[in-house]
């Protein structure tokens, strides 16, 4: 018979163990970072009624939906008699929407959560784009309002998050879609329709650069004049460099509509507090030009983008919005969140070479020098094991060189090579495979030993 080919679909990211151990390192520093300011853990299902799902999309998003084929029990017969159609999800917002308005008598507002889990899309196979990825979501909603003091709480929490991965310098870049909407009416662009489209264009400019701007902007889709557009592309390309700049440039805007008022109030009011969550301010900076493709941000706006890496674009994004679930409750629900895509995210460092393959999760590899004290070694490990220190135990035995090739393939830093001589004297053999060298260190001051060496070897990476 045939062999079947060993194969993954396009899209999807399979690690080998170290890799693996690398990415799920970046996630435990994440939830760490989440949770230590006060955000809850949920989790919903992958797969959701599609009707649910699709409430609040359009057609671009639902051709990338993968719908889930009923097979086993539910078969075609009973799809046909009206079972609902299920589908994957796309993001973790829409899911939420739909947990919140589910659950909001037994929530506690302002309801603090995040969310860490794979979503699903169609997306066209090419380099960096996945179609199964991980989201790693925070979001403050609250009952009827919820104060813009929440949108500076969300930088500070991200900067944790990246001082913490010590991925490199970085900046959490800010705007407010209030504002850019006001500055747009005064220029005579009324219309809400036009604004998003407009919305839209100027947030390519960092991808596309100033003249495709310009010139989509003039043209036939748009029609502006070119000191309107001028007027546009001098506003989107300011940027600050302190917290102070960022205030007097804000201020040097001049007198707009009120809805660039407010907007402007609340961007001063978020980058002073995002400066007394301690935030420092080479960290966070004013970026007129954010705007979030998104039509359901109606305030702050973020992203986040590497100093030194520029090419790699947004690292983490989100926003302010009004009313996260009004498909589905009559209830006002206002909210303010960030995402971070870790899936693309550490792809994009491992391929930058900004991250390296991890160590082991296993401290430390007892040998087998003679299988008859296999039950000695065994005692040993579970010493070792009772103390904390991950432990694995040569089962098989083999020639010595073969099992230290064996510690040094799988990760694993320390060796303990346990034979007649050592039994005799009662220590045992400690080897460094990083450093190439090796102590002799008695069973009763072994785990303390131990102990030392596994800090000063966490503490140098």
């Amino acid at each position: 018979m045939a062999l079947t080919p060993a194969r993954t679909m396009p899209g999807v990211l399979e690690l080998l163990p170290l890799d693996q151990i690398a990415f799920q390192r970046m996630l435990d520093v994440i939830r760490r970072n989440y949770e230590r300011f006060g955000f809850l853990p949920i989790e919903t299902p992958v797969i959701e009624y599609s009707d649910v799902l699709l409430t609040k999309t359009g057609g671009e998003t639902e051709r990338q939906v993968y719908f889930v084929q009923s097979t086993g029990a539910l078969s075609a017969n009973k799809v046909d008699e009206g079972m609902p159609e299920l589908a994957l999800r796309f993001d973790l917002t829409v899911p939420l929407a739909r947990y919140v308005a589910e659950h909001e008598r037994e929530l506690s507002f302002p309801f603090r959560r995040y969310q860490m889990q794979k979503v699903y899309r169609g997306e066209r196979a090419q380099r960096g784009r996945f179609r199964e990825f991980y989201q790693c979501d925070i979001d403050v909603i609250g009952k009827d309002a919820l104060s813009v003091r929440y949108d500076a709480e969300i930088p500070a929490v991200i900067y944790s998050v990246f001082r913490e991965l010590a991925i490199g310098p970085f900046t959490i870049q800010l705007n407010n879609r209030k504002l850019m909407r006001g500055y747009f009416e005064s220029l005579g662009i009324v219309d809400a329709e036009q604004q998003m489209l407009v919305l839209r264009e100027v947030d390519k400019l960092d991808k596309r650069g100033a003249d495709y701007v310009r010139d989509t902007l003039t043209g036939e889709l748009f029609g502006l004049s070119a000191a309107v557009a001028a007027k546009i592309l001098a506003f989107v390309q300011v940027r600050s460099s302190s917290l102070q700049d960022a205030l007097d440039k804000l201020d040097a805007l001049g007198a707009g509509p009120e809805a660039m008022e407010q907007g402007r109030d609340e961007l001063k009011e978020v980058l002073g507090l995002i400066h007394a969550f301690g935030v420092p301010e080479t960290h966070y900076a004013l970026n007129l030009s954010i705007a979030r493709g998104l039509d359901y941000y109606t305030g702050t706006v973020y992203e986040t983008t590497l100093n030194e890496h520029p090419q790699i674009g947004s690292i983490c994004s989100g926003g302010r919005y009004e009313n996260l679930a009004s498909q589905y409750t009559k209830s006002q629900l206002p909210g303010v969140g960030i995402s971070i895509g870790l899936t693309r995210l550490y792809w994009q460092l491992r391929d930058a070479g900004l991250i390296n393959t991890a160590t082991s999760t296993v401290d430390v590899l007892v040998t087998q020098m003679d299988a008859a004290q296999l039950p000695a070694y065994l005692a040993l490990a579970g010493e070792l094991r009772g103390a904390g220190i991950a432990t694995e135990v040569v089962l098989e035995g083999g020639k010595l060189g073969k099992q230290f090739k064996y510690a040094d393939r799988a990760g694993i830093r320390f060796v303990i090579v346990l034979g007649e001589d050592e039994l005799a004297k009662g220590v045992v053999t400690v080897k460094d495979l990083r450093r190439e060298d090796q102590f002799e260190v008695s069973r009763s001051e072994l785990i303390k030993t131990l102990r030392v060496e596994l800090e000063q070897a966490a503490a140098m990476g």
